[in-house]
């Protein structure tokens, strides 16, 4: 217990903010001892639940099962490869929002809403987790901003905190947890999800180094949009609707974009084509 207590709470050992001088942690925090035990047994399963998992996937959903146990149902994880630079980060889609409320998410990418999204510009600017309700008040916020938050909490999606999470060689990501109520989360919340945050980064970057995926592949016109619609939840049908080509063709071209990439499967190889720039969003 005492081993998985220092790895759950390696910040509260010492003055450092960060882990490793790499990967963004939260501000240091005095929890009481029994609150530092209920979450290292909590923590120590999550770790363990985790360790032997192979596919993206899989980590995302016991992430957001580890995330659910705080009242936040839903997650999203999104990255930006080091050769983007912070400025286009901004202004233009980058991340995949994989575990929001369907209608949010489509809503989200059809009215061009990464371009402007004030999280993803807090997130380039901050160090460590955030409410979302400081962008909400923060003065440089405009209304415009504002708007994608109010429409965020007609969907559900109410309060919430991200965690910028930032790697070697530059690497950027964020990951966001929401809760469908407005209470704001307690600062003890914030660090437990900001520690499952760090790790979903660094068992991320695991799975990228052992991709296999060397040069980025090159996908034909259609096999990127093909998969562009799966990054933004439709289904084969749905696909084909939208591209007027049949759903046999549709799944015909994501097989061959996963096999391409080196993906198990379509939510895999959506992840890998968002994180190797092959598509934008």
């Amino acid at each position: 217990m005492e081993l998985a207590r220092k790895i759950a709470f390696p910040q509260l050992r010492g003055p450092t903010t960060k882990a490793s001088g790499q990967f963004s942690m939260v501000p240091l925090i005095h929890f009481s001892d029994a609150a530092i035990e209920a979450f290292t047994v909590e923590f120590s399963r999550f770790l363990d639940q985790t360790d032997g998992v192979t596919q993206p996937e899989q980590l995302l959903e016991l992430s957001s099962a580890f995330a659910l146990k705080f009242a936040c149902p839903w997650i999203a994880y999104g990255s930006r490869t080091p050769d983007r630079s912070f400025l286009k980060s901004v202004r233009r889609e980058w991340a995949i929002i994989l575990k929001y409320p369907d209608e949010w998410r489509q809503r989200y990418f059809k009215m061009g809403y990464g371009r402007i999204d004030p999280i993803i510009k807090a997130s380039v600017k901050r160090a460590h987790a955030f409410r979302w309700s400081e962008m909400y008040k923060d003065a440089s916020t405009t209304e415009d901003e504002r708007r994608i938050l109010d429409e965020a909490a007609m969907f559900g999606l109410r309060s919430g905190i991200s965690v910028p999470l930032r790697g070697p060689n530059d690497s950027f990501a964020i990951m966001s947890f929401a809760q469908p109520c407005n209470r704001e989360c307690p600062n003890r919340t914030i660090s437990y999800l900001q520690f499952a945050a760090v790790h979903f980064q660094l068992r991320a970057a695991k799975f990228e180094n052992q991709s296999g995926v060397g040069e980025v592949p090159k996908l034909s016109l259609r096999e990127r949009e093909c998969i562009l619609w799966v990054t933004r939840g439709k289904s084969s049908w749905e696909t084909g609707k939208i591209l007027g080509i049949s759903v046999n063709t549709v799944n015909f071209h994501i097989k061959n974009v996963m096999r391409k990439l080196n993906a198990a499967n379509r939510t895999a190889a959506a992840i890998k084509a968002v994180s190797l720039g092959i598509i934008d969003l």
